[in-house]
């Protein structure tokens, strides 16, 4: 037990730092609160100007693709209408993602963000079925006897008019998903992108049925397979991080063993055991560092050891100095959790 003086001087200095800590943590998060209203506000703006220009577009190239007489210059139209879908998506969830901590969620809304990636991948894997599917009935059909008709140059015109405004629309938007760090923004990149490629393909299908002849026009629907194929795998590069988020898979090995040399760099820090990671076993049970994802943000739980002899504020401050460390590396709305031990030396 500590005598009465001493924790009466604890106890007097303690109030004073935890205050300091208090407003200190306050003016950060005035900060983030206008840095999510910024965000919400750019992740917004780019996905309104594709959703309009989806609309646009997707309307373009199906009238294109029917009095073009391509089947996939429709079937393309149909990818970039799933785009115009998905930009809906991106607009609800990033605006909740957005809110701050609240009682029902004290770690922060930024699994909507994730859960809104993995929406927008699903979409993807429904789009790459429905196109795969198409085109494998007109192809059936040729095989028995059915003649597909020349495209003409308005689809091969509005395949080109597409790739370049995909290809653009891509460039900004992962370009501002990056700056604002938004994997949902990045993924609705990726969709533009798919549907770029797509049109890519859906132009060297149409030219070789303009003009290789009748007996190519079948390029027409099988470019429209190579379409559902490459749409089906970037679906996938898409869904798969997103559902590990959901499951609270650990961060990276690479991203955990820059967190233990943070937390090994601090002063006082005298012991801390980092997860060990073997190929093709569990993490072990005992690992005194746990991580994962929430959105934009890292969320990262750890023990520490300092001397026993050292005092509450002593402590304290060191467990700041890890926080600070970790919040300067990964962002200053990294969620840092530090559980502290004294350490005692084993005889």
């Amino acid at each position: 037990m500590y005598k009465r003086q001493t924790q009466s001087k604890r106890y007097e200095i303690a109030p004073k730092h935890l205050t300091f800590v208090q407003q200190h943590y306050t003016i950060m998060d005035g900060k983030d609160d206008i840095s999510n209203v910024i965000r919400e506000k750019k992740a917004a703006r780019v996905t309104w100007v594709g959703f309009f220009t989806n609309l646009i577009l997707s309307a373009a190239k199906i009238i294109a693709g029917i009095w073009g007489r391509s089947s996939a210059m429709i079937a393309d139209g149909i990818h970039s209408l799933s785009d115009f879908i998905t930009d809906f998506i991106v607009i609800i969830f990033i605006k909740i993602s957005s809110k701050n901590e609240d009682s029902d969620h004290p770690y922060g809304h930024g699994k909507f963000e994730t859960f809104a990636t993995m929406l927008i991948s699903f979409a993807l894997f429904v789009v790459a079925i429905g196109i795969f599917y198409s085109g494998s009935i007109k192809i059936y059909e040729v095989l028995n006897g059915e003649i597909i008709e020349r495209p003409t140059y308005l689809a091969l015109a509005m395949a080109a008019v597409s790739i370049i405004v995909k290809e653009g629309l891509y460039w900004y938007t992962i370009t501002i998903g990056r700056n604002i760090d938004s994997p949902a923004v990045i993924a609705n990149g990726w969709h533009h992108r798919s549907d770029a490629f797509s049109s890519i393909g859906t132009l060297i299908g149409i030219s070789g049925a303009m003009f290789l002849g009748e007996r190519w026009r079948v390029l027409d629907p099988i470019t429209s397979l190579v379409v559902g194929i490459f749409i089906f795998g970037v679906a996938y590069k898409l869904a798969r991080p997103s559902i590990q988020e959901l499951l609270e898979m650990s961060l990276p090995e690479e991203v955990e063993q820059n967190i233990a040399e943070k937390i090994q760099q601090t002063p006082g820090v005298i012991a801390f055991h980092p997860r060990v990671r073997r190929q093709r076993q569990m993490c072990i049970r005992d690992s005194h560092l746990r991580t994962r994802k929430n959105g934009n943000t890292f969320i990262i739980d750890m023990h520490i050891k300092v001397d026993p002899d050292s005092s509450i504020v002593k402590a304290h401050d060191i467990a700041t100095q890890v926080e600070e460390s970790l919040k300067t590396t990964f962002g200053k709305r990294t969620q840092v959790n530090i559980h502290i031990e004294p350490y005692l030396q084993k005889n």
